[in-house]
Parts: C-alpha cells; structure tokens; sequence
C-alpha cells in the first residue's frame, strides 16, 4: 500500500468515526424512546433523556454516552483547543454517564453533577459549533461557507434548547411536572450537534468526495 493510500485510508477512518459520532447523537433519544416502548409499554416519552437511566434501555444510554465520551477524549482538532475542548466534553460526558439523574424530587448530589455534566456538555458542543468549525481558511471554498451556516446554525440551536431548558426548570416545571418539553429540547440539541458532527465529517457539502 503506498503512502498516500494509507493517508487516504485514516482520513476517511476519521471523518467515518465523525459521522459515527453525529449518528449517535440523533438516533439516541429514538432508540430510547421506541426501546423503552417496546420493553415497558410507555406510550409517551419520559420528562428528559437521561431518566431512560432508570428504565431498561440503561445499558444504551450509558453505553451510547461513554462512546461520545471516547470520541472526544481521542478527538483532535488544528490546534490546543479543539483538543482541550474534546478533553473537557469528554469528561462531562463521564459525568453524564456515571452521575445518574434524580429519578424524582430535588436533586441529590449525583443528579447535581449529573445537571452540570449535562449543561457543561451542551455548552461545549456549541462551542464547537460556532468557535471551533467555523474557523476560516485563506480563502474558503464556497462548500465551506456553506457549511460554515450550518454549523452556525447547529451551534444556535443548542444554545436556545439550552436556554430553554433552564427556563423551564426554573419557571415553568412547577406548574406542568409531567411535561417531556425538556425531553423534546434535548433531542432538539442532540439532532443538531448530529448534524454539525455529521457535516465536519463530510456527509454534507464536503469540498471533495471522500
């Protein structure tokens, strides 16, 4: 195999474990959602994501995290911080992991990290999003601005179902405590950071085929 091959070989590796990585995020809250059907008989999704903790789909949610947690830790970028990004996105991922959400009432010291593992990790993928992704080359191709919007947008996105969710929690909870509206905003989040990983990884206007 000569040289460039084996470039070529670990370059599409890469960008494969991106769009891996961008899969992972959008199909998650479905496959919780329909396993957990299919499993308990729940008809309606559960008040967020990370309770599907407590319920059989366990072993996917935990399992599905920890392999973003690997990605990232693994991940680097163009300079020191993508990689210190990656680093600190894949150490919230462990706390989402490990820490498991309260199952109902205040939350107890492993739902508080839990709580700031999760905010820390959206907060870091929009980072990357707006920060991180869009960096401009020389003179970018008209592929990249385009995918530069797309990251931009992504990066919003997370940001909003970000705010959102604080809101809720702090104003609105109280009166609707049986609404999955956080649910709905968190795989609103998660589609976007899929579909901002599933484009740095050349799924969508990459400037050459991969």
């Amino acid at each position: 195999m000569k040289p460039d091959d084996i470039y070529y070989s670990q370059t599409w590796s890469y960008l494969a474990l991106r769009r891996a990585v961008g899969w992972i995020g959008i199909l998650l809250p479905l496959v919780l959602f329909f396993g957990d059907f299919l499993l308990s008989g729940k008809s309606q999704p559960l008040l967020n994501i990370s309770l599907y903790y407590h319920t059989p789909m366990r072993d996917v949610f935990v399992g599905s995290v920890c392999a973003i947690g690997l990605f990232m830790f693994y991940y680097r970028g163009y300079d020191k911080w993508d990689n210190i990004a990656g680093n600190l996105a894949g150490l919230c991922t462990l706390g989402i992991a490990w820490f498991p959400t309260t199952r109902s009432g205040p939350l107890d010291f492993p739902g508080k990290v839990h709580f700031i593992s999760a905010a820390g990790f959206f907060l870091l993928l929009s980072c990357f999003s707006l920060l991180l992704f869009t960096r401009k080359r020389t003179k970018p191709t008209r592929r990249k601005r385009i995918r530069n919007r797309i990251y931009i947008a992504c990066g919003i996105v997370m940001l909003l179902c970000l705010l959102a969710i604080v809101i809720f929690f702090n104003f609105l909870q109280e009166h609707h405590p049986d609404s999955s509206f956080v649910f709905w905003a968190e795989t609103t989040a998660l589609c976007a950071f899929g579909i901002s990983w599933l484009t740095k990884g050349g799924s969508l206007y990459p400037d050459k085929k991969i």
